[in-house]
């Protein structure tokens, strides 16, 4: 049996594996020959786990619509000393770094729980600090609401009483491409990856871990909408678009807050992934979450050829399969 072939296997018996770094996931976003993994196993079990994508030969990236990777680090025993546990972790990630060493370059989002990357700093990693947004205890909706800056709230009222808004679950994959797809078009861009998101969607709602909320108002035009992903740990902001032509009726965040409030049957969290961009950064803010730092991390280059092979036949996984 392969690492990859006792890593599936892991996958469907570890809940505490991200959704991220399932290999369901990485079929989706990767395709299934573009992604690997390192293990350490002692005694016949996996203690620790690092899932790679590989884009084009000698580089590792990250795919679309993966917020983080990193390593996995096995659960561990509830009176376990935190210098121990420490420990142990920094002797599993020194095992990981000679393999790592063998590829050109190395680009990953580690994800918030690894909160230490000293073993990378010492063999010469480089370390980016990036910023997504949480949501704690999501099944108080109360909390939530009166967290919530007062302009999200009005945003939300303004949806519901002057536009009459109705946000509705299930929101066809077509229509919610359209959206997405005019977003970027107002922005004067391409959709990046379309391809992988649709087969995303696909993948998600088969296994029912995934669905799109949508705003709706009484003449069925669809305002704006967003795409969830959920596990059992927490839900996540996948992708969203809105109308341009229909921008000001406050439908983006009617109809994210109904898609907070609905995961929150599944989970206690939600991860709205963050954004460096300020626009962006500040929507998310507003909904009261939490600055949550992670780290990215990187060693060697990605010379011109390789960056042109990767932007042109990276973004689809399944290219020439």
């Amino acid at each position: 049996m392969t690492d990859k072939d006792k890593y599936r296997t892991l996958c469907r018996t570890e809940p505490s594996i991200p959704v991220f770094s399932q290999d369901w996931w990485l079929d989706t976003v990767c395709g299934a020959e573009k992604w690997n993994v390192l293990l350490q196993e002692k005694k016949g079990n996996i203690r620790a786990a690092l899932p790679i994508y590989l884009p084009v030969p000698k580089i590792i990236s990250m795919p679309p619509y993966t917020q983080t990777m990193g390593p996995w680090f096995g659960p561990e025993a509830g009176d376990a000393k935190y210098s121990t546990s420490l420990s142990q972790r920094r002797q599993t990630s020194k095992s990981f770094i000679p393999e790592l060493k063998r590829y050109v370059a190395f680009m990953q989002n580690f994800n918030y729980s690894v909160t230490d990357w000293l073993p990378f700093y010492w063999e010469g990693f480089r370390q980016t600090t990036r910023y997504t947004y949480l949501l704690h205890n999501i099944k108080d909706a109360d909390g939530l609401w009166n967290n919530m800056s007062l302009n999200t709230r009005r945003h939300i009222k303004k949806a519901q009483d002057k536009y009459r808004l109705t946000v509705k679950r299930g929101v066809p994959k077509n229509d919610f491409l359209r959206v997405n797809a005019l977003t970027f078009a107002r922005q004067k861009r391409k959709p990046p990856h379309a391809g992988v998101l649709e087969r995303l969607i696909d993948a998600c709602i088969a296994r029912g871990q995934g669905d799109i909320w949508g705003g709706y108002d009484d003449r069925k035009r669809l305002h704006a909408a967003v795409f969830i992903v959920w596990q059992d740990s927490s839900a996540y902001y996948i992708a969203g678009g809105a109308d341009p032509l229909l921008r000001d009726s406050g439908a983006q965040a009617l109809v994210m807050w109904q898609a907070v409030r609905n995961v929150a049957e599944y989970t206690a969290l939600f991860d709205f992934e963050g954004s460096m961009m300020p626009g962006v950064e500040r929507f998310f803010r507003e909904f009261g979450a939490v600055q949550t730092p992670y780290f990215s991390l990187s060693r060697g280059k990605v010379g011109l050829w390789n960056r042109l092979m990767i932007k042109l036949f990276a973004g689809d996984p399944l290219f020439g399969k």
